[in-house]
């Protein structure tokens, strides 16, 4: 039974992942800001990086060694270059970037020791493609694929493969929030498969990288976008 260590597993693409390799008998140890009772779950606020270590630690008591890691935990804020606030860059770059870094440093020491891991990092279509008033957004997301090719090379002699998934709009009720009726039409209309990406797709993907099967897989941006990255 591999331990595995998932950040923003409460709802949307996260929960999903959880709840599919708990399905499959992983053991899990799950992180988010939402303030659940379970013994294999931790509440905390990964944009203070300095929580990084805390959930390691954590995830190291409940069941030892950690031998998946998946970050998944981020954020967006959608604003022109001109009016970007320095404290919500701040807490981006270290949700989406650093925070992920860390995480990756602590748990690659189990990993090279056991002589198996895998690390999927949760990027976004923005970081590959680019998405006008998401430049911060892009720019950490794109930064989380320079890693995972960077991390790929460092660790692969380990037996240890990193993959990063780019999934395009998921249907997840933050997307809808964020969208009118009108705009989600709109979004719908340049998708080529005219849908949002299902967060079970995520996770079955996210199941099939960490099998055996999938060992060969390393340093791989894997696009789950319905088409979206293809272009026009």
């Amino acid at each position: 039974m591999k331990n595995v260590l998932i950040t923003g597993v409460t709802k949307g693409i996260g929960l999903a992942i959880k709840n599919e390799l708990q399905a499959e008998n992983y053991k899990v140890f799950g992180a988010g800001r939402t303030e659940l009772n379970d013994n294999n779950y931790l509440s905390v606020d990964l944009s203070d990086t300095n929580n990084a270590k805390l959930l390691y630690e954590k995830a190291k008591e409940f069941f030892g060694d950690i031998d998946i890691l998946i970050n998944n935990a981020g954020q967006f804020f959608y604003s022109s270059i001109e009016e970007i606030n320095e404290q919500e860059v701040k807490k981006l770059i270290n949700l989406n970037f650093i925070t992920p870094c860390l995480l990756c440093s602590y748990v690659a020491s189990d990993m090279k020791k056991n002589k198996w891991g895998r690390i999927i990092n949760i990027g976004s279509i923005s970081g590959v493609v680019g998405e006008a008033y998401g430049s911060i957004y892009s720019a950490t997301k794109s930064g989380l694929g320079g890693l995972t090719k960077s991390l790929a090379l460092e660790l692969a002699q380990y037996n240890i493969t990193v993959n990063q998934i780019n999934p395009g709009w998921v249907e997840t009720n933050l997307a809808n929030s964020a969208l009118s009726k009108e705009e989600k039409q709109q979004t719908l209309d340049v998708i080529p498969q005219k849908r949002f990406i299902e967060p079970i797709e995520v996770a079955k993907l996210c199941r099939y990288l960490i099998s055996d099967d999938a060992k060969g897989l390393t340093g791989q941006m894997i696009n789950l976008c319905a088409g979206l990255s293809c272009g026009a």
